[in-house]
């Protein structure tokens, strides 16, 4: 797999840093978790991972976001993929201006681009979302949170040529990987 950008989204706690870190490992892709994005901000201020962060942080997580993006396209070999990972909803307009920075970023690298939704049942997302990782990563631990999610929004959908839409809530990681390089070799740029 060479010049793929695949594109994850879904909702916290669904394991779309487990299935990038899978995919990494089997296509030796590099991993830009969003969350990786958002910690040199979220690590600057004192958060029990429960309430809302204050409004001013998101546009400093955005000032990251798109010099993470620019270095993609600019300076990263041809040859590398990447797998980006994103909790995006589909009624939230920033949500979708990061999902096309990032669509934009594939395009500027003359990339295949592979939007891929992970849905998760609500039950399996509450079991998830409460782990260990997630708390040194700085992740959202919320299960109630998560659950309101899966019965009231919607996982951003990206609605491109790509896409591909995958129920992960009893899938193996080694699985879905296989499910997504499937469509990768179907992908056009």
């Amino acid at each position: 797999m060479e010049n793929v950008l695949i594109y994850l989204v879904g909702f916290a706690g669904t394991g779309k840093l487990t299935i990038a870190r899978a995919l990494a490992e089997a296509t030796n892709a590099k991993v830009v978790d969003n969350q990786w994005i958002n910690n040199p901000i979220f690590g600057l201020l004192d958060h029990d991972r429960l309430t809302p962060y204050p409004e001013g942080v998101w546009r400093q997580i955005d000032k990251v976001r798109e010099a993470v993006l620019e270095t993609v396209a600019t300076l990263g070999a041809p040859h590398t993929s990447y797998v980006f990972t994103h909790e995006g909803f589909e009624d939230d307009a920033g949500d979708r201006q990061i999902y096309e920075a990032i669509r934009e970023t594939a395009q500027r690298r003359k990339a295949r681009f592979l939007p891929v939704r992970l849905l998760c049942n609500e039950d399996e997302i509450a079991k998830r979302v409460v782990s260990p990782e997630r708390a040194l990563r700085l992740k959202s631990m919320d299960p109630e949170r998560s659950r309101n999610a899966v019965r009231n929004s919607t996982v951003l959908k990206p609605n491109h040529e790509n896409e591909l839409t995958l129920d992960i809530s009893e899938k193996q990681p080694a699985d879905v990987v296989d499910l997504i390089l499937e469509q990768v070799a179907h992908c056009k740029t």
